[in-house]
C-alpha cells in the first residue's frame, strides 16, 4: 500500500504540528519520501521493519492546528518508547493502513534481510519547497488495496435471536420496537421506549458518518430537532462530551425546550461499518440552562453499513429518552410520540444525500473537529455518567399535557524512531485546497477557545467515566479490607459458580452452540457453523479489585492452579487474566482445564509451546452481551476478534499452565468498551468464548477453547487481590 500520511509530534514547547510524507508499505518495509518516488530504485529517506513485535492502535480524530486527521500509531512491544504516529485525512484512508499494517505484522516476509540497515540521515529542511507545487506522478508504483473498502456488512459470530419486533412503517423507515425479556415486568411509570428506525441512504458510511457527527450550520440541512450544538470536552480521539440544544417548534404547543448532555462515542468496523453511541452524562461545566428542561438519553445511537458494495448504506438510529414529562400516565405515549418523531431524521437524512445525488462537500465537518485543540481538559470530577433516573419534578402546563398526548527490537532491526526523527519542527507542509478554513466556517459554532488540552491517559479516562465514586470512596474501602483481612480466598475461587444462571455476581459455561467457528472447508466458501463442544472445561473465575496490575495469577500459593500442580496429574490449565487500569484496576480471570495431556490436541499444544507471535495472531475471542441495554451489545458486538493484535497481551508459562495477561488500556477503544460495560455491569450478562483459530486445513475445523458466562457482575464485591 502506499500513499501520503502526515506524521505526528510535539515540538519543544509541547504544540502538536504535522509533517506531509509519502509512504509505501511493501514485503513488510515501511518506505518515507519527501515525494511520490517515481521508480521502485529510488531510495527512501527513512524506513522500519514492520514484524510480529509491531502493533497498531487506532487513536480516532484530532485537530491539530486546525486541520483534521484520524490518527494511528504504530509501536513495538519489543521495544519501550519505540512508537510512530501517523494522521490521515480520512477514516478510511486510515483504516485501510491499520488493516495493511497490521496484515504486515502477522507475515513473514521472505525479503527481509539479516543486514538490513536504514538509509543514511537526511534533513527535511527543502520539504516545503519541494512538495507545495508537486503534483502526483503518473510513473509511480501503486499496490492495490481494495479488498476490504466496500466490504458487505460483517456477518455476526453469534446465534442469537434479534431484541427488535416492527411494529410500523413511516415515511419510508422501518420502525421497530425493543422486545422485552421473558423474565421482566410490563411497562410502569419509569419505563422508557426504545425505538429504532431504518433505512437505506444513497451515500457512502464515511459521508454519512461526517454528516451526522456535525454540530455545525450544515445539520441545519437535514436535523430538524438540533437547535444549537457544542462540544463541552473533547476526552480522546473516539469520545467526547457535546451539548445539544432542541427546537421547540417540533414539539407540541407551549411545551418548554428540551435539552441533551451526552457522552458520545463511536468507532469503525473492519467492513466499513460506524457505531455512534450516546448517552446522557453530567458535567459541571453545562449545568442545566435556564428555560430548558433536560431530557435524559437512556441509550442511542447510530449504526451505518454500507450495502450494495459501498454504494449505498443501511442507517439505523435507536432512541430511548425520558422526555421528563410531569404526569405519570401521559409518560409513555407522549414519549413514543416524540422519540418517532425524532427518529425521522433517518428519512430527512435520506432526502439530503438524494439530492446531494450521493455526495456531501467536505464542510459537514463540525465545529469539534477542528475547534478540539482549544477545548479545555477537564478534571476527573468534571464528568459523570448518568446511569440512573435524577430524581426531579418538571411543571408543564396541563394543556400542553393533553396535547401531547393525543400526538405523537532484534538485531539489524530498524527503529521506528527513525521515521519519527525531524529537525524542523516550526513549519509545516503548504496544502492549496485540501483544508478548508473551518475555524471560519464554524466561527459562530464554537465554543470558547481556551488552553491547550493536556494528553489525557489511560488509566485517567477510566477515572473520568466510571471512577468519580469508585476513585474517593472505592479506593478508601480498598484499603479498609485490606486491612481488615475479613475475606480470605483461593485464586480460582474467587467468583461463585452458579449453572441455573439465576445468582448474580457469578460465573457458569456459555453454551457452545450460540458461537460460530471456521468450517471444515472454510478455506473455500467462508462458511462457519455452530460450535459442538469445547476442548477445555471452565474450572473457575475471579473477579479482583487493586491498586496495581495482578499478573501471573496462575503461580499464586494457594491457588486451583498451583493446588492441582502439587498433585502432580496430567492436568493443565489456561488462564485468561483481562486488566482494565484504572484507580482502582479491575481483574477478571478465567481458568479453563483439561484432563488429558496437551500433547493429544496438536493445535492447543502448538499453541501452548509457540512464541508469542505466533500465540498472538491465534488467539480469539468472541464477545456477545445476551442481556444488557442496546448501547452496550453496540459497544461490545458479536464478532470475532484476535485478541493479541488488538491488545497488548503477556503470555507467562509454568509447569502446569499458561496465562494470557490481557491489558485492555492499551487501546483506547477497548478501554472506552471496557469503561461503558463497567457503568452498566450490574445489569448486563456477558458471554464469551475463546478459539485458537484455525489457518491451515489440518487445523480445520475449528473448536472452541471454552466459554463462559457472566451473570451480572457488580463492582462493589469485587475481591481485593492478596500478595
Amino acid at each position: 500500500m502506499e500513499g501520503w500520511l502526515y506524521t505526528i509530534r510535539s515540538n519543544r514547547i509541547g504544540s502538536q504540528f504535522s509533517r506531509k510524507c509519502y509512504f509505501i508499505l511493501h514485503n513488510n518495509v515501511l518506505k518515507s519520501y519527501k515525494a511520490t518516488p517515481i521508480s521502485e530504485e529510488e531510495e527512501p529517506v527513512r524506513s522500519a521493519i514492520i514484524d510480529s513485535c509491531i502493533r497498531v492502535t487506532d487513536d480516532g480524530r484530532a485537530s491539530i492546528n486546525k486541520k483534521v486527521f484520524f490518527i494511528f500509531t504504530i509501536y513495538s512491544t519489543s521495544v519501550d518508547n519505540e512508537q510512530l504516529k501517523l494522521g490521515a485525512t480520512s477514516s478510511e484512508d486510515a483504516a485501510r493502513w491499520i488493516r495493511c499494517l497490521k496484515d504486515s505484522a502477522l507475515k513473514e516476509s521472505p525479503c527481509l534481510a539479516k543486514n538490513f540497515s536504514a538509509p543514511p540521515k537526511k534533513i527535511w529542511s527543502s520539504l516545503r519547497l519541494t512538495n507545495s507545487k508537486r503534483t502526483h506522478s503518473k510513473d509511480s508504483v501503486h499496490w492495490p488495496f481494495h479488498s476490504s473498502v466496500h466490504a458487505e456488512a460483517m456477518t455476526s459470530d453469534v446465534v442469537a435471536p434479534s431484541p427488535w419486533k416492527i411494529f410500523g412503517c413511516q415515511n419510508g423507515l422501518r420502525l421497530f420496537k425493543e422486545s422485552k425479556d421473558k423474565n421482566t415486568r410490563g411497562w410502569h411509570w419509569n419505563d422508557i421506549p426504545a425505538i429504532m428506525a431504518v433505512g437505506v441512504v444513497d451515500g457512502t458510511s464515511e459521508a454519512i458518518f461526517r454528516v451526522v457527527m456535525s454540530l455545525g450550520p450544515s445539520r441545519s440541512e437535514w436535523d430538524f430537532c438540533l437547535y444549537h450544538g457544542s462540544v463541552v470536552e473533547h476526552v480522546d480521539g473516539h469520545t467526547d462530551i457535546i451539548h445539544k440544544k432542541l427546537y421547540s417548534d417540533w414539539l407540541p404547543w407551549g411545551m418548554k425546550r428540551r435539552d441533551l448532555l451526552l457522552q458520545r462515542y463511536w468507532r469503525r468496523e473492519d467492513d466499513g461499518t460506524y457505531v455512534i453511541l450516546y448517552h446522557s452524562a453530567s458535567h459541571k461545566k453545562c449545568p442545566p440552562h435556564n428555560g430548558y428542561v433536560r431530557a435524559r438519553l437512556k441509550s442511542g445511537g447510530y449504526v451505518i453499513t454500507p450495502v450494495n458494495n459501498g454504494k449505498q448504506s443501511l442507517v439505523k438510529h435507536m432512541l430511548a429518552i425520558d422526555w421528563k414529562f410531569w404526569k405519570f400516565y401521559l409518560r409513555t405515549p407522549a414519549a413514543r410520540s416524540l422519540t418517532i418523531r425524532m427518529l425521522e431524521r433517518v428519512a430527512a437524512l435520506r432526502e439530503l444525500f438524494k439530492a446531494k445525488q450521493g455526495n456531501y462537500p467536505p464542510e459537514c465537518l463540525s465545529m469539534e473537529w477542528t475547534s478540539d485543540a482549544h477545548l479545555p481538559q477537564l478534571e476527573k470530577e468534571d464528568i459523570k455518567i448518568d446511569t440512573q433516573s435524577p430524581e426531579e419534578t418538571i411543571k408543564i402546563e396541563e394543556d400542553v399535557l393533553m396535547e401531547v398526548e393525543a400526538a405523537k527490537p532484534p538485531s539489524g532491526r530498524v527503529s521506528l524512531l527513525r521515521l519519527n526523527q525531524e529537525p524542523d519542527e516550526f513549519f509545516d507542509v503548504p496544502e492549496a485546497d485540501e483544508f478548508l478554513d473551518y475555524d471560519r466556517l464554524e466561527r459562530d459554532w464554537s465554543p470558547e477557545p481556551s488552553s491547550p488540552p493536556k494528553i489525557t491517559s489511560a488509566a485517567g479516562l477510566v477515572r473520568k467515566l466510571h471512577g468519580l465514586a469508585t476513585q474517593k470512596k472505592g479506593y478508601t474501602e480498598l484499603q479498609e479490607v485490606a486491612r481488615e483481612d475479613s475475606i480470605v480466598f483461593s485464586y480460582g475461587t474467587s467468583l461463585q459458580k452458579d449453572p441455573t444462571f439465576t445468582s448474580p455476581c457469578s460465573w457458569s459455561a456459555g453454551d457452545p452452540s450460540s458461537f460460530l467457528i471456521r468450517s471444515k472447508t472454510y478455506l473455500k466458501d467462508n462458511r462457519k457453523i455452530k460450535a459442538n463442544g469445547t476442548s477445555m472445561q471452565m474450572v473457575g473465575a475471579d473477579w479482583l479489585i487493586s491498586d496495581k496490575r495482578e499478573d501471573d495469577l496462575g503461580s499464586r500459593v494457594g491457588g486451583i492452579v498451583q493446588k492441582y500442580a502439587e498433585r502432580g496429574g496430567p492436568e493443565f490449565f489456561f488462564v485468561i487474566n483481562m486488566q482494565i487500569p484504572g484507580s482502582p484496576t479491575y481483574t477478571l480471570a478465567l481458568y479453563y482445564m483439561i484432563k488429558t495431556p496437551i500433547e493429544d490436541h496438536p493445535l492447543l499444544n502448538k499453541f501452548v509451546n509457540g512464541d508469542d507471535a505466533y500465540r498472538n495472531s491465534r488467539f480469539k475471542l468472541i464477545p456477545y452481551i445476551s442481556k444488557g441495554s442496546w448501547i452496550v451489545k453496540q459497544s461490545v458486538g458479536k464478532k470475532a476478534c484476535l485478541l493479541g493484535q488488538a491488545l497488548n497481551t503477556r503470555y507467562f508459562r509454568g509447569k502446569n499452565y499458561l496465562e494470557a495477561d490481557i491489558d485492555v488500556g492499551s487501546s483506547t477503544v477497548a478501554q472506552g468498551v471496557a469503561n461503558l460495560v463497567l457503568g452498566y455491569l450490574n445489569n448486563l450478562v456477558v458471554e464469551m468464548a475463546f478459539i485458537i483459530q484455525g489457518n491451515t486445513q489440518e487445523e480445520l475445523p475449528e473448536t472452541l477453547l471454552g466459554t463462559c458466562r457472566l451473570n451480572h457482575l457488580d463492582q462493589s464485591k469485587a475481591h481485593v487481590a492478596m500478595p
